[in-house]
């Protein structure tokens, strides 16, 4: 662990590359809020249909004059949502170099503890939902996904800052790379899943009553193209999971002479894998792929963070290295 200036010097500076980040996100935020209410006023399929069918009616022209006033406003909805990548873009590169430098502080991966955890776990988000949107196009994500990751470093620094200091002799292993790494990747994963997943049940209310976004939001997927997304991004990390799962009972072992003694940390992990496992199961079952299956996605997150949240701060267990 670094000391004195020097180790003062890349504690502030990591600080405050954590406030950049955090003042970038929340900018991004705005933005991202900003394009969905540019394009949060609906639109029916009925309504364009009349105004194609009838040409010489007046609420037809009425209709078509409307559309063609909103175009500014959708366009520059685009823009925003456009501007609100790039600033996601910069905040997790400055999050990146905030990370790096705690671990030169510290003198080791910056896993320690519950503050170095969250703003790592922010990162997993941010990196997840970047990585997908090199495939597609996900400005209509981008609020959904700022959102989690600014209140993740938010309580981090509020709430479960505290300084680097040496590991405990159980977390003095190689396997601490192994098990959290796949963790945190669980983490980002999870949360853009259940973004997805809740965004397929506000998408499937609207397809049934007819309606549909403009503006980026329209860029939005159907819903069971959603539901397809959200099974597609549990399907890769269920099996990351699982070995995160099986790394930390054979790191237990070696730590503790035991594989699984059913401590409360050991116990929620295993819950969330059925979670997960029951929703990979609802999205094969008919009667299952639908909504429900959606539900059961965000119930995995929730027995995630109870994991996470509950366990450490709550409950008295081998696993508790909150340290706040």
């Amino acid at each position: 662990m670094t000391s004195g200036a020097a180790g003062m010097e890349l504690a502030e500076a990591s600080n405050a590359f954590i406030y950049a980040t955090m003042l970038t996100l929340t900018i991004a935020m705005v933005l991202f809020a900003a394009s969905f209410a540019s394009g949060r006023r609906p639109s029916t399929a009925k309504t364009v249909a009349a105004s194609v069918h009838s040409p010489g009616s007046e609420s037809s022209s009425v209709a078509v004059l409307d559309r063609d006033s909103d175009r500014p406003a959708i366009d520059s909805g685009r823009r925003l949502a456009n501007i609100g990548m790039s600033l996601t873009w910069l905040a997790t590169g400055l999050l990146t170099i905030a990370l790096v430098l705690r671990g030169v502080w510290a003198g080791r991966v910056p896993w320690g503890n519950m503050y170095e955890f969250s703003i790592s776990s922010a990162w997993g988000v941010l990196v997840v939902f970047l990585a997908l949107s090199l495939r597609r196009d996900l400005r209509w994500l981008g609020l959904f996904v700022v959102i989690p990751a600014l209140l993740t470093l938010g309580l981090a620094v509020t709430v479960l800052y505290t300084e680097a200091a040496q590991l405990v002799p159980a977390l003095k292993s190689y396997w601490l790379v192994i098990h959290v790494s796949a963790a945190i990747i669980c983490a980002g994963a999870f949360t853009v899943a259940a973004s997805t997943a809740g965004l397929s049940l506000v998408q499937s209310r609207m397809e049934s009553r007819g309606r549909s976004f403009s503006g980026p939001m329209s860029a939005m997927p159907s819903a069971e193209r959603l539901r397809t997304f959200t099974s597609r991004i549990i399907a890769f990390s269920f099996p990351l999971w699982t070995f995160s799962v099986i790394a930390g009972a054979i790191w237990a072992e070696n730590a503790w002479g035991r594989y699984w003694g059913w401590d409360p940390k050991e116990t929620w992990a295993f819950i969330t894998w059925v979670v997960y496992a029951a929703y990979l199961h609802a999205r094969s079952t008919a009667g299952w792929r639908g909504d429900k299956a959606s539900w059961i996605a965000i119930l995995g997150l929730v027995t995630f963070l109870i994991n996470y949240f509950g366990v450490n701060i709550f409950v008295n267990s081998l696993h508790s290295y909150a340290g706040v």
